[in-house]
């Protein structure tokens, strides 16, 4: 596995294979890998013949009160995993790599980015879209591969790069769990042992109304209750509730369509996030992932 550190030099590694006519395969991620990154990286290997991971700690995706400098970091590690995983180019910039203080230049994406986590955390998402465009600028990949977990950002990110005519393919790999159904985040690192059991409530939660709305339910307003008395029950500060059309975030007022099912909480000092995505069609209930491909003009 080579490693990068500079967008010379991933430019330089790049080169070559795009003379070769391979097609490159690109996971953005903010290190602590766990399983989770390691099926999309997996996907990646699968679906291209030349995979990059980029491991950077976006600062700008942090408000001043937010964990920056508490968020887990374990580079070492990082590398084993991606060296058996089959990597070929690993991307590790530090903030001078990526931002000047000449910056000025900022992306938002309207509507999508407010909601959800983004109430609640004003400016992230703004982050986010700008160091991926950043980073989808340096890769030049043909596919992307993010997670279902964070399905906000996975939403933000496809309908950033077709706005932004990103020449990329946006692939979204299903959330993965601990057997007690738990999504594997970096952050499950933060908590501590009893956080950890009650933990997986917010999980309970999402299936318990995907359960209620495959036997019949279909008002949101009762079965955002249910999941906030779950929630609350195993004691979360809760974050947001929401049943939210797919593609827009905006809030459902009926269970039909494509729906994200969304709960974000705080355990002790540590937040966590979850959701489920489905298609209801009358009485038929299906577990989707949200992926949009006809949002891009790309390939068209």
């Amino acid at each position: 596995m080579k490693k990068a550190q500079t967008q010379a030099e991933v430019h330089g590694f790049l080169k070559g294979v795009r003379q070769a006519g391979k097609r490159v395969g690109f996971v953005p991620t903010m290190g602590s890998l766990h399983e989770g990154h390691r099926s999309l990286v997996r996907l990646a290997r699968e679906s291209t013949d030349f995979v990059v991971v980029s491991i950077f700690v976006n600062p700008k995706q942090f408000g001043p009160s937010e964990d920056f400098k508490r968020y887990p970091r374990d580079e070492e590690r990082d590398i084993e995993i991606l060296e058996e995983l089959g990597c070929d180019l690993l991307f590790l910039p530090t903030s001078e790599d990526i931002y000047s203080s000449c910056d000025r230049t900022k992306i938002e994406v309207e509507g999508l980015s407010e909601v959800l986590c983004g109430d609640s955390r004003p400016g992230h998402f703004e982050g986010v879209v700008l160091v991926v465009a950043k980073l989808f600028n340096i890769v030049c990949p043909d596919e992307a591969f993010l997670g279902q977990k964070d399905a906000q950002q996975a939403v933000i990110i496809q309908r950033m790069a077709a706005d932004l005519d990103f020449p990329v393919r946006i692939v979204i790999g299903p959330t993965v769990r601990e057997a007690d159904g738990l999504a594997m985040s970096s952050r499950n690192a933060c908590l501590s042992g009893d956080e950890r059991k009650r933990a997986s409530t917010l999980y309970k939660a999402l299936v318990d109304t995907r359960r209620k709305i495959e036997q019949g339910a279909r008002d949101p307003e009762e079965l955002k209750s249910m999941m906030r008395r779950t929630i609350e029950g195993a004691g979360f500060e809760i974050d947001y509730v929401e049943i939210a059309d797919g593609a827009t975030l905006e809030h459902s007022r009926e269970i039909e369509g494509i729906l994200l099912l969304a709960v974000a909480g705080r355990l002790g000092g540590t937040r966590l996030i979850d959701n489920i995505a489905l298609k209801v069609s009358g009485s038929e209930v299906e577990e989707v992932l949200l992926q949009f491909p006809e949002w891009s003009r790309y390939g068209r």
